[in-house]
């Protein structure tokens, strides 16, 4: 029930998150959803696109530097309490989020996160029936 995502690593450059950007819309490649981080030397731009791995060829073929993470996506109600509620759930079971991005669509709210532990994950999700979301759902989005 994983999620391929698309790790980006960036140089702090002017314009750099244009180019990479471009390469993607120039061979028709729809970005679903982002997220970008910032330290003083370098960003990490995560993407997951319609085609990760038409996404990850392209970019390859540009010299970019990138690599492909296995997370996680949840769709939840977009209520102020739920997304507390939710990260609860895994800070109970004693699993660390590592990073955790999201964005609404209809009135929910979809999780992408990754964890220190997958299947300690996969448990909470299913044992406080949490609905995963799987790629082909974020695609057609």
């Amino acid at each position: 029930m994983t999620i391929n995502q698309i790790s980006v690593f960036l140089e702090n450059k002017f314009g750099r998150l244009n180019e990479v950007l471009s390469f993607l819309s120039e061979a028709k490649i729809r970005v679903v959803a982002a997220t970008v981080a910032d330290t003083s030397d370098y960003g990490i731009l995560r993407l997951i696109t319609t085609d990760q791995q038409k996404a990850f060829q392209i970019l390859k073929s540009h010299n970019v530097s990138a690599n492909v993470n296995e997370v996680i996506a949840i769709s939840i109600d977009s209520c102020i309490s739920k997304f507390s509620e939710t990260v609860e759930l895994f800070t109970k079971a004693g699993i660390s989020i590592e990073y955790m991005y999201c964005f609404s669509i209809d009135k929910k709210a979809i999780l992408v996160l990754r964890t220190s532990n997958l299947d300690a994950a996969y448990d909470v999700i299913r044992k406080n029936s949490l609905n995963f979301v799987i790629e082909s759902q974020l695609i057609n989005l």
